[in-house]
C-alpha cells in the first residue's frame, strides 16, 4: 500500500509565509487557495479531507503537494504558457538577474537602488554584457526568479532546541492515529466593525458598507477545536486568552472522546497553554499535549481552517455587536460541519476542475530526491 501523499517538512519561513497569506485571504484566488492546500498538509490533514475543506477535487490537491515537494514557494503561482520565442539566451538573463540582485553602487552607479528604468538602461549600455531589454520584459524575468522589489521585514526563525523531535511527533500522531488526534488555537482578534470584502454584485455597482472602523464593543477571541478523525470544527467566543479558557475548551475536546481513550491535542506555545493546571489535568485525562515548535504554530492543523472562517464569515461582515457576530460565526460552523462532506456538492466542485494526474510523490519531511540526469 503507497504512503499517503502529504507535503515534506515546512522551513520556518515557508510555514510562518503560508500562513500569513492564509490569515490574511487577500491577493491571487489560485494563490489562497494552494497556500490553504499546502499548509492543511503540513499540519497531517489528509487529502480528502483537504479536497472538502477547499471544495476541490483530489487530484488536484495531490498535485499542488507534489508541485510544492519540488518547487517550493514558487508552486503557489500559476504558470501560463505560450508566447513568441526567447530572445534573451540563458547566459544573458543570468546576468540579468546577478545585476539587479547587486547594488549600483558596486557597479559605480550613483544610486542605492534599482528603478526598472534605471536597470534596464544600465544592462543595455554596460561594457561587459549588453543587454537590450524593455521594461515589462525585465520585470517578467525578474518575477521568474523570485526577485521582487519589497521593504526588508524580520521573521522569527524556531530557536526551539526540539524543533525537529516536536515535528516528528504530530506527524507520528497525525499519520498513526487521526481518529483520537484533535487540535486547538485561538482565532482572533474579532472586533465589530464594517470588514472589506467581496461578493457578487451587478457590474459598476458593489456592495458598499459604512466607513466607521472605530472598535468600540472591544475584541474577543475564538477558541476553536478541531477533529482530524472526523473533520470537525467547533469553538466558543471568549473575551480574552487565559489559562482557564484554554482548559475549558480541552475539556470540550475530551469529551468529544467519552470512551476514554487516549487523545493527543496539538496546540503552540502560548503561555496560556502550558500552565501547571492544564499539564496535571492532561496527565490525569489520557491527554497528550503535543506542542508546535516555538514560532512555527503553522504545523497545528487547525490553522487551514481559519482561513475560510476569515474569508466567509468576517470579510464583508457588518455586525451591530459582538452576540450577532458570534451567532453568525456558529452558524456557518453549523453549516459546514453538515455540509463538508455532503456527496452532491464534492461531485459538482469536482467537474467544475481540471483533474491533474498525480505525480511521484515525497513524504513530509523526506529529504528531497535529486532528480534524474
Amino acid at each position: 500500500m503507497a504512503d499517503p501523499v502529504r507535503v515534506r517538512r515546512l522551513t520556518d519561513h515557508e510555514g510562518q509565509r503560508l500562513q500569513q497569506i492564509v490569515r490574511r485571504g487577500t491577493g491571487s484566488a489560485v494563490r489562497l487557495r494552494r497556500a490553504m492546500v499546502v499548509l492543511a498538509s503540513a499540519g497531517g490533514n489528509t487529502v480528502p479531507a483537504i479536497a472538502r475543506l477547499v471544495q476541490g477535487d483530489e487530484d488536484a490537491v495531490r498535485g499542488v503537494i507534489h508541485r510544492f515537494n519540488e518547487m517550493g514557494m514558487a508552486s503557489l503561482d500559476p504558470q501560463w504558457a505560450g508566447g513568441r520565442p526567447r530572445l534573451i539566451s540563458p547566459e544573458d538573463e543570468a546576468f540579468i538577474v546577478a545585476t539587479a540582485t547587486t547594488r549600483p553602487e558596486a557597479l559605480k552607479r550613483p544610486f542605492t537602488r534599482w528603478s526598472l528604468r534605471k536597470l534596464a538602461a544600465y544592462l543595455a549600455c554596460n561594457n561587459t554584457r549588453p543587454v537590450r531589454i524593455g521594461r515589462e520584459r525585465l520585470r517578467q524575468f525578474l518575477h521568474e526568479h523570485e526577485i521582487t522589489f519589497q521593504r526588508t521585514k524580520t521573521w522569527k526563525e524556531s530557536n526551539d532546541p526540539r524543533r525537529d523531535a516536536k515535528l516528528a511527533r504530530i506527524e507520528h500522531v497525525t499519520s498513526n492515529f487521526p481518529d483520537r488526534v484533535f487540535a486547538f488555537d485561538e482565532f482572533g482578534p474579532l472586533t465589530i466593525r464594517p470588514h472589506a470584502g467581496a461578493g457578487w454584485a451587478r457590474k459598476g455597482h458593489p456592495d458598499r458598507l459604512p466607513a466607521n472602523y472605530h472598535k468600540l464593543h472591544g475584541v474577543r477571541q475564538f477558541h476553536g477545536c478541531y477533529s482530524i478523525g472526523t473533520d470537525t470544527l467547533w469553538g466558543i467566543v471568549r473575551k480574552k486568552k487565559s489559562a482557564a479558557n484554554t482548559l475549558a475548551a480541552l475539556k470540550s475536546i475530551r469529551a468529544a472522546r467519552p470512551d476514554g481513550a487516549p487523545i493527543y491535542i496539538i496546540l503552540d506555545n502560548l503561555s496560556a497553554h502550558r500552565g501547571t493546571k492544564i499539564r496535571t489535568w492532561a496527565a490525569g485525562n489520557k491527554v497528550e499535549l503535543c506542542f508546535t515548535p516555538t514560532y512555527s504554530s503553522w504545523a497545528n492543523p487547525i490553522e487551514a481552517h481559519f482561513g475560510p472562517l476569515r474569508t466567509f464569515v468576517v470579510s464583508g461582515s457588518n455586525h451591530p455587536n459582538h452576540p450577532v457576530a458570534t451567532r453568525a460565526l456558529h452558524d456557518h460552523l453549523r453549516w459546514r460541519n453538515a455540509n463538508a462532506r455532503h456527496p452532491d456538492i464534492l461531485a459538482a466542485q469536482r467537474r467544475e476542475r481540471a483533474r491533474i494526474r498525480s505525480e511521484r510523490q515525497q513524504r513530509w519531511g523526506d529529504p528531497r530526491r535529486p532528480k534524474a540526469a
